[in-house]
């Protein structure tokens, strides 16, 4: 298919246009004007994209792109490098940030909402509509929630639970970065919280407010949204494309 006509529905079924993110969504280098194998990923590392060069892949779909707000502007170092493989081979790069966080179904939140099992899913009041922190009911302990998490994302939890808690019926999570919404999450009544990253005030938060806590990695909570998205576009549109997971433990 042409770039174009894949950067329009993306854009249409991601619905960037309405929501306000820290980097540019899209198309972020330009490379072959037809796209017929894409590989994706979490981040466009310089080890992606060797793999995409030695995959032979016109198009590099990732979560994580470039052009982040504050960065170094100039391309230079390991920047230069980066964005030079992909030119000197025609290879795209399109990069979706929070509209792969909050999309329903191909969301890096819906995702881990999936394999944690949860149900009733909505946005987590008070924080965002359109779902940068959702919430869910499950039925499990705490020790069996991360058991759940553990075993489907095949990394050790940092942990912390909430005083006298047994049975756990409702939960609410943010992956990537999220840490700083547990106040949030304790105040709409969660009794748990998820996210991939910890902090040193996250750990006292959870104690003095009564949540349980739970890090499962920023890598590893946001591997399935994207993973997700490429297995759509295969279906849907006949494209060849390699997820290929490269390992962090972040």
């Amino acid at each position: 298919m042409q770039r174009q006509q894949l950067i329009s529905y993306l854009d249409d079924e991601l619905k960037t246009r309405l929501i306000k993110d820290y980097c540019p969504n899209g198309l972020q280098v330009e490379g072959s004007d037809t796209v017929q194998h894409i590989v994706t990923g979490v981040t466009a590392s310089q080890r992606l994209i060797d793999v995409a060069i030695e995959k032979g892949a016109d198009t590099v779909l990732v979560h994580h792109g470039y052009f982040w707000k504050g960065e170094e502007p100039t391309l230079t170092g390991m920047k230069r490098r980066r964005i030079g493989s992909l030119i000197q081979h025609n290879i795209n790069l399109i990069a979706y940030h929070l509209p792969v966080d909050v999309h329903p179904v191909w969301g890096n939140n819906a995702q881990l909402g999936a394999l944690m099992g949860c149900n009733d899913i909505s946005a987590l009041p008070g924080v965002d509509p359109n779902g940068v922190v959702m919430q869910g009911k499950v039925n499990t302990t705490f020790e069996g929630l991360i058991g759940t998490l553990e075993q489907a994302l095949g990394r050790t939890c940092v942990a912390t639970e909430a005083a006298a808690q047994h049975e756990i019926t409702r939960i609410a999570w943010c992956t990537g970065g999220g840490q700083s919404f547990i106040e949030q999450a304790a105040m709409a009544g969660a009794q748990v919280f998820i996210t991939g990253e910890v902090s040193e005030q996250t750990i006292h938060i959870a104690r003095e407010m009564n949540i349980g806590f739970i890090a499962a990695g920023h890598h590893a909570t946001e591997r399935y949204g994207i993973k997700a998205l490429g297995e759509h576009l295969a279906s849907e549109f006949g494209l060849h494309v390699d997820f290929v997971d490269i390992d962090n433990p972040a």
